[in-house]
């Protein structure tokens, strides 16, 4: 086998850049996706369950794709086409995935398309991703190994950066609110900024770039030209009974690492909006069960009125000092007009929304029709369903779902109901959950990138530390105990600011994450099927986060509600610490191999 040659700083550099727009996008991905399914009106239980179908479709396409670019050479090179193909969608689907709130859909039916958008992103990234790894396997030298991934962990971390502080900087240019049920424009528009840079990166990759050809490449990994081309390939199956003893034992500490950050990405948000931020919470309505029928998701009407809108109950009227009035125009507190059951302007920012429980307390005045009415007591909003009565209400429902097309209620079922002898036979669904229209919860979902970036940036020193570390495993399990020490760290703090000490220490782990694995993997591989490789070992990412999404709502449900009565979401990344620490323990059972020795012996 001919031995490979040393390459240039810049070259190395070179081979990596384009990870630096990969990770925008995948920053962007798992700092923004639950902020965004919970602005929709998601509830925190079944977040995990929407990163189920990312992970899943990138157990199904990396290995395919490590396998068939074993097996291709093209003009653009053996690597770089999947990248291309890739790094296209993942445009794309940058520009869709934060308006899934903004095309006028039910809150069900803008999940779903969040949820395809988020799947499209992830098989995307991944798939743009993977060619930058196969490229150091291919042309990196064993000694240059753990400098070249050094150098991709620390463009990945810099890219990470620049996707997580993307919108706490937009803030300060663009809107950080939007009506309910939409995604604020500091979010959408670094999604935009985010595919932009991304174009560029893959440009420059194309353009410095150039791939071994398949003679050269077969002499530099101990092929035999001759006999691989009438050799039958070898399937994915028997190459993973053949895999070295390091592709499991790593691949056991994967499953705890990936498992822990899961829980990060997915919970982060809500975690400091409730620790630092002390978001308020909302009851977001479900539906309504009558005489033991639920109606999930569509609208009840009563005198020709819904009840629940975007999963809100409307407005019905005000009542004053205890009188009940159902007025054209209500203003609470001078900075909230709510007109014909709709919020138009709340702290002087126009929005189209239904309203609900909003109190103005004693020593206030309420403007009811134009007329000033002051309080001694105070002044309630109040819904169609708390005007249910006996006999009075809802005697004849009509159920409907909303025609976005055409603005239109059509008409599901009219049901002629007997008289309710109690409110109690018309039950309210709903759940508790942190208020995303908030300036709290928006805010929250700004720091928590800045925060993420500070793990990031803690990231870009470590992997320095770590590129020059001479015994990997000590290195790679302190990295993962200090990370454990940061996501413990979290369920005990209130502010926003010692957090950052936190995530510091979190972003230790991630840098050990993304260097160490593939380079003791790639080290114990040689021959022709690398990539089938990487891209089976990609599974040991994947699957670990389907596993954790799978339990993410039953472990959630597990812990008591928080002090406003949403999830303690927080909960979560205690969870993620103690994973950390059994990844930690079990990095001592790897036994590192070297595949040249093999190659040669």
């Amino acid at each position: 086998m001919k031995a490979q040659r040393d390459l240039s700083f810049w070259k190395l550099w070179n081979l990596s850049f384009g990870f630096f727009g990969v990770q925008i996008a995948y920053a962007l991905q798992s700092s923004q996706v639950s902020r965004i399914f919970s602005t929709i009106g998601a509830d925190p239980h079944d977040l995990s369950y929407f990163w189920i179908l990312p992970p899943l479709m990138g157990l199904i396409v990396q290995p395919i794709v490590g396998s068939a670019s074993d097996r291709t050479w093209t003009r653009l090179g053996r690597r770089l086409p999947y990248l291309l193909l890739g790094a296209a969608v993942a445009i794309i689907v940058m520009c869709l995935l934060p308006n899934a709130g903004s095309f006028g859909l039910t809150i069900s039916s803008a999940i779903i398309f969040g949820l395809v958008m988020l799947m499209l992103l992830d098989t995307s990234i991944n798939m743009a991703m993977q060619p930058f790894k196969m490229l150091v396997g291919d042309m990196v030298n064993e000694k240059q190994k753990g400098l070249a991934y050094s150098i991709q962990s620390f463009l990945c971390n810099a890219g990470s950066v620049v996707g997580y502080i993307a919108p706490f900087v937009l803030a300060w240019f663009l809107s950080n609110t939007a009506p309910a049920g939409e995604v604020p424009p500091t979010v959408t528009w670094a999604f935009y900024l985010g595919a932009f840079i991304l174009a560029l990166c893959v440009i420059y990759t194309f353009a410095k770039v150039k791939e071994m050809p398949p003679h050269e490449y077969a002499q530099f990994h101990g092929i035999d030209d001759s006999k691989a081309e009438k050799a039958p390939s070898e399937n994915m199956f028997k190459l993973l009974v053949k895999a070295p003893k390091v592709f499991w034992t790593v691949g056991l500490v994967q499953f705890f690492c990936w498992a822990a950050f899961l829980y990060m990405w997915t919970y982060s948000t809500d975690a400091v909006a409730l620790q630092a931020f002390d978001a308020p919470s909302m009851q977001t309505v479900t539906g309504v069960t009558i005489d033991g029928q639920q109606y999930n998701d569509k609208f009840i009407f009563n005198n020709e009125r819904p009840v629940i809108a975007n999963g809100r109950l409307a407005l019905a009227g005000i009542e004053v000092d205890g009188v009940f009035t159902r007025p054209q125009t209500v203003v609470l507190d001078g900075d909230t007009l709510i007109k014909n059951g709709t919020v138009v302007v709340s702290n002087g920012v126009e929005k189209i929304g239904v309203h609900q429980a909003v109190i103005a307390q004693g020593d206030k005045t309420v403007n009811v029709d134009g007329k000033d009415i002051r309080l001694e007591k105070g002044a309630n909003t109040v819904s169609e369903y708390s005007l249910i009565g006996e006999g009075t209400t809802l005697t004849l429902a009509h159920i409907a779902n909303l025609d976005k097309g055409t603005g239109k209620y059509i008409l599901d079922e009219t049901r002629e109901l007997p008289a309710i002898d109690s409110p109690a036979d018309v039950e309210l669904n709903y759940v508790t959950i942190l208020n995303s229209a908030t300036s709290q919860y928006q805010n929250a979902g700004d720091w928590n990138g800045i925060l993420l970036a500070i793990q990031g940036i803690a990231a870009v020193l470590w992997a320095i530390v770590l590129g020059g570390a001479k015994r990997r495993k000590p290195a790679y399990s302190l990295s993962l105990l200090i990370g454990a020490v940061g996501f413990i760290s979290v369920f005990f703090i209130h502010n926003q600011y010692v957090l950052a000490i936190s995530y510091a220490l979190m972003g230790c782990a991630w840098a050990a994450m993304l260097a160490m694995p593939f380079t003791i993997l790639t080290n114990a591989l040689s021959g022709g099927n690398i990539g089938t490789y990487l891209g089976l070992f990609n599974c040991t990412i994947t699957v670990p986060q389907i596993v954790a999404a799978l339990c993410g709502g039953m472990i959630l449900h597990c812990f008591p509600v928080a002090s406003n009565g949403a999830p303690l979401t927080v909960g979560m990344l205690l969870v993620s610490g103690i994973l950390l620490i059994l990844g930690a323990l079990c990095v001592w059972i790897i036994k590192e191999t070297f595949g040249s020795q093999q190659a040669q012996a």
